[in-house]
């Protein structure tokens, strides 16, 4: 009787491991308490009373708007959004954001999603830039947050795979990365010298490490609500307050800066889950 038994253990843990790392069927509270219990990290053990809330994450809300905002006809042109690629063809949106930023043979460039976005509401819907869905991009409250807030949703739990095919893509990473690392500014601060090491804090604040994933994919998972801000944030929000932080200029969303940036950021944490919509300090 002992040894069918113990043929079988092998068979049983790897089918507990599979279950456990099947994050795609996660809410992304139990996403993060998967990583918490895998790693023990204290950048993503803090913020217990944040951990609480994110069943109730005023998020989504914003996911519920912006599923409305996505397939209702809108715009000088009467369209929807289901004409936009967001690199799996037109109206797939389930696995494309944590793809993204990648290559568009359409627009001959690298974009992330907010800049995805805009084209497609400029070009689909007819928008101007200058027109409030388009250019009001922060907070609850403007169209443009509660878009970029349901299409992320769709990526929840999926591994972040931004592609690096294409020659700009790994150009677009490439510089990232100099960027990352390189110090500036009056401080003489580059990214790194905040999330190069474990430990680090701003003030009780503790900082994740870009060299582990397990960090790393908590600190890009955006959008997410800010506690401290009763707001929903994006990454280009995200961005413009790092650097704000560090005392450089502001980036311009959309920017090949600030893609380049964000294609490090997603590559760093390749493999990973992403937790979507986020809830944060």
């Amino acid at each position: 009787m002992t040894k069918p038994i113990l043929y079988a253990l092998p068979i049983l843990m790897a089918a507990g491991v599979a279950h456990a790392t099947n994050y795609e069927d996660m809410a992304p509270e139990e996403i993060l308490e998967a990583l918490i219990d895998k790693t023990g990290s204290n950048y993503l053990n803090q913020s217990p009373q944040n951990r609480q809330m994110m069943p109730d994450n005023p998020a989504l809300w914003l996911v519920d708007e912006g599923e409305e905002l996505f397939y209702e006809a809108r715009g000088p042109k009467n369209a929807s959004l289901e004409g936009c690629d967001f690199g799996k063809g037109p109206g797939v949106l389930e696995g494309a954001y944590v793809e993204m930023p990648r290559y568009f043979a359409d627009v001959d460039k690298v974009m992330d999603l907010e800049a995805r976005l805009v084209h497609c509401m400029t070009t689909l819907q007819g928008f101007k830039k200058s027109d409030a869905p388009v250019k009001k991009r922060h907070g609850s409250g403007s169209d443009f947050m509660k878009l970029q807030t349901f299409i992320s949703a769709q990526s929840n739990g999926k591994k972040w795979n931004p592609p690096l095919d294409h020659p700009q893509e790994k150009a677009m990473r490439d510089a990232g990365e100099v960027m990352f690392y390189r110090r500036a500014g009056p401080m003489d601060f580059s990214c790194q010298t905040c999330h190069g090491d474990t430990g680090k804090r701003i003030r009780a604040s503790v900082l994740p490490n870009i060299n582990e994933p397990e960090e790393w994919t908590k600190a890009i998972s955006w959008p997410a609500e800010r506690a401290g801000q009763l707001n929903v944030r994006s990454t280009q929000h995200r961005l413009r307050g790092c650097l704000w932080q560090m005392r450089h200029p502001q980036i311009i969303a959309g920017s090949d800066a600030s893609t380049a940036l964000i294609s490090y950021w997603t590559d760093a944490a390749r493999g990973q889950p992403a937790i979507l919509p986020d809830l944060k300090r």
